[in-house]
């Protein structure tokens, strides 16, 4: 076979800009690793940039910020081997290269991880659809948590959007952790989940959740992470005690920036902002072994929402864009 099936996109605009078509399988040159995409998650940057929201694309693109699969080819590499179970994400994947919504890509070696997992274990141990969903929701919620909120045992999370996919992750990884985990949703029907997703506290979010907080945790929350955006981002800054830290990482509430900001009024006093975004040093950075051992053992939970095949992308797109998948969209191919 000399063609593979790909999801292609033109032009900008809405969930049917996104078309099947069959393109060349693309050639590993030294230094790059062709991986045949077994599985590979969908992500709300790729919303954004399928809307033309990102900045120097170039058409015709295949979306696409992560996959996992089988390494078909890595030319004079001693590190992968035709066969290796392997992941990858970020590194201009599905903006300035084609991405994950297809069979196979090639990526860059120094942004693929191989996974210490027998591809016959696959489907008996775990699945596809949790290894396709793991690497960019377990890099962003992982790196949210230690590098920008440095969260440490017995301190009390906010987890801002906590029915989102790395909201999910991110209160299983604190809980494990040893961490108090409050978590936030707009419907009260979403509770149970959450809580079987490691949070202890869940609060109905009307837009404003810092008085349900300080209910619950006089002096504020210790850390907080905001998955919505600067629709909240302010009430959040209000749900911290002094000397705690917001980290923004999620836009869910699809505003990237503010109107107008004053960090004099927006920013309590003593209170910390910072963000994280990831990019390919985090992903390899992530001990994302550690996580997907954590997942074979049962102890680390993966909010699957749904998954597709690649013909069914206007689908997939459109149901991500609804925020109602309840965990993380995932191709299988």
């Amino acid at each position: 076979m000399s063609t593979m099936k790909a999801v292609v996109m033109r032009d900008a605009g809405p969930p049917d800009v996104l078309k099947i078509e069959q393109l060349p399988i693309p050639t590993a040159k030294e230094g790059q690793v062709l991986i045949k995409i077994k599985a590979s998650g969908l992500n709300r940057s790729e919303l954004f940039t399928r809307q033309g929201h990102s900045p120097g694309l170039q058409f015709p693109r295949v979306l696409g910020i992560e996959a996992c699969g089988i390494v078909e080819d890595a030319p004079g590499s001693s590190q992968f081997k035709k066969g290796d179970v392997v992941a990858t994400a970020m590194g201009g994947m599905g903006r300035q290269f084609d991405g994950g919504y297809a069979e196979y890509t090639v990526v860059p070696a120094g942004q693929v991880q191989k996974l210490d997992i027998n591809i016959d274990d696959v489907g008996k141990i775990v699945g596809w659809d949790m290894l396709g969903a793991a690497p960019e929701m377990l890099q962003t919620s992982y790196g949210s948590l230690h590098t920008a909120l440095q969260l440490k045992k017995g301190e009390k999370l906010l987890v801002r959007g906590g029915t989102t996919s790395v909201g999910l992750a991110a209160s299983a990884i604190a809980k494990s952790m040893g961490v108090e985990v409050m978590s936030t949703t707009r419907s009260k029907a979403r509770e149970a989940m959450l809580k079987d997703y490691g949070a202890d506290i869940v609060v109905v979010d009307s837009g404003s959740v810092a008085e349900e907080v300080r209910k619950v945790w006089p002096n504020g929350a210790d850390k907080v992470l905001e998955l919505i955006g600067v629709t909240t981002l302010d009430d959040s800054l209000q749900s911290v005690r002094q000397g705690g830290v917001v980290c923004m990482t999620g836009i869910v509430g699809n505003k990237w920036s503010y109107d107008n900001f004053n960090p004099m009024e927006h920013i309590p006093t003593g209170v910390y902002l910072t963000a994280y975004s990831g990019g390919p040093d985090d992903f390899m950075n992530t001990p994302l072994n550690e996580l997907v051992k954590g997942m074979m053992e049962g102890k680390l939970k993966i909010p699957i929402g749904k998954t597709f095949k690649l013909d069914e992308a206007v689908e997939a797109h459109t149901l991500m864009e609804s925020n109602k998948a309840g965990g993380k969209v995932v191709f299988l191919t």
